[in-house]
């Protein structure tokens, strides 16, 4: 017979109104590289109602976002988080914060600085250990001492494993989606190649454009016209486009023009467009940067012996066709993680992005994740609102 648990109030957290972005401060940061970072701010969203059980856990759900991501992971997994949902706000409460460094709210380089002005080049480098303690911190300022899962995909794959090798005593269980246990050579030359096309656009100004009124919109639009190849798979993008012409446009005339486009230079431009629109640069180089130091074994005796010592219950998932994490890097985490809980192969002609796009097969997953962590707390009347 399943037992109810009776959700009790203790000392509440001061949490935010339901979706809607807030934004907490919490201090100075101190990175691993030992730069300090003064009154940091972070800003996240939250959906469903917080509760404490008897046996000192909460219902709490961390979501990491991936390196363009915000905080409003309800717009971004529409069809994951919400009511009966399999992140079901019913019964969970889901906090997703902007990561250090962004640009939705959150301290990055496009902050105003305590001493006046812009971070700009005076942000320092951060890792994917920096942003994880950053939000062990926004954790404690909110008074939140434990979590039931922590789970994200691609950046916020990598953030989820750190979680789960930096705090283990306070994640119940980790999701870690379409990432590596550390950077390759050829994420690096990649990620790398994308920051040198921002450095490179005039308006760059080492980093301290924001007060100059200039964008560098074109090196930042060339960066993801890179970027945006390796989140799609090279047999979608070739099915959907070939070798067509844009519409009204001739790439094949005597000339070379800019103006005159193949199909898929249309879609690279309209990708590099929107993000121009949304986001900022410096964050851009920032976050890019720290995914290039990414790396879970970094003095902890190797990547194997690293993550055999992680024994938080971790469910690890893989995207087929990525191009830029390759599913045998997944394969790599599920055979040598200390307590795997399950692996699952997300398959689609999409690549990195499908655990994004892949709405049902992400259903899938992460129900059977929560089952295997809590299978009573399928059933929404296991909790009692207070």
């Amino acid at each position: 017979m399943m037992m109810q648990r009776q959700a009790v109030i203790s000392d509440m957290p001061q949490l935010g109104p339901e979706g809607q972005l807030s934004l907490q401060s919490i201090g100075d940061i101190q990175t691993e590289a030992g730069a300090v970072i003064p009154d940091v701010h972070i800003a996240y969203h939250l959906w469903g109602k917080y509760a404490e059980l008897p046996d000192g856990t909460n219902n709490v759900v961390l979501i990491e976002h991936a390196l363009t991501g915000d905080s409003n992971a309800a717009d971004w997994w529409a069809d994951l988080i919400g009511p009966g949902k399999a992140i079901n706000t019913d019964i969970l409460c889901v906090i997703c914060t902007n990561v250090l460094g962004g640009c939705n709210g959150s301290t990055g380089p496009s902050s105003e600085h305590p001493e006046g002005g812009f971070w700009g080049n005076r942000f320092p480098a951060i890792d994917i250990r920096d942003q994880v303690k950053t939000e062990k911190q926004f954790l404690d300022a909110l008074g939140i001492t434990h979590v039931k899962a922590v789970l994200g995909g691609s950046m916020g794959g990598a953030r989820t494993l750190e979680w789960a090798a930096l705090f283990p005593e306070v994640i119940g269980a980790a999701a870690v989606l379409a990432v590596s246990a550390r950077a390759s050579a050829w994420q690096i030359g990649i990620q790398s190649a994308q920051i040198i096309a921002i450095e490179n656009d005039h308006h760059w100004h080492d980093g301290n454009y924001h007060e100059s009124g200039c964008n560098p919109s074109k090196g930042l639009a060339a960066a993801r016209r890179i970027a945006h190849l390796t989140y799609r798979g090279e047999l979608e993008i070739d099915e959907r486009f070939g070798t067509q012409a844009q519409k009204g446009e001739n790439p094949l005339g005597p000339f070379r023009s800019p103006e005159q486009r193949f199909a898929v230079e249309s879609y690279l431009d309209h990708q590099a467009n929107k993000l121009v629109q949304r986001f900022d640069a410096g964050s851009y180089v920032a976050l890019t940067d720290a995914l290039n130091r990414h790396d879970i074994g970094r003095d902890r005796g190797g990547l194997n012996k690293a993550l055999e010592a992680i024994k938080v219950p971790t469910l690890v998932a893989g995207v087929d066709t990525d191009i830029l994490y390759p599913y045998h890097q997944q394969e790599h985490l599920s055979r040598n993680l200390g307590n795997l809980l399950a692996m699952a192969k997300i398959v689609s002609p999409v690549g990195h992005d499908a655990f994004l796009t892949e709405s049902r097969q992400m259903d899938r997953i992460l129900r059977n994740f929560f089952s295997l962590i809590s299978p009573e707390e399928e059933n929404p009347s296991t909790y009692i609102e207070f």
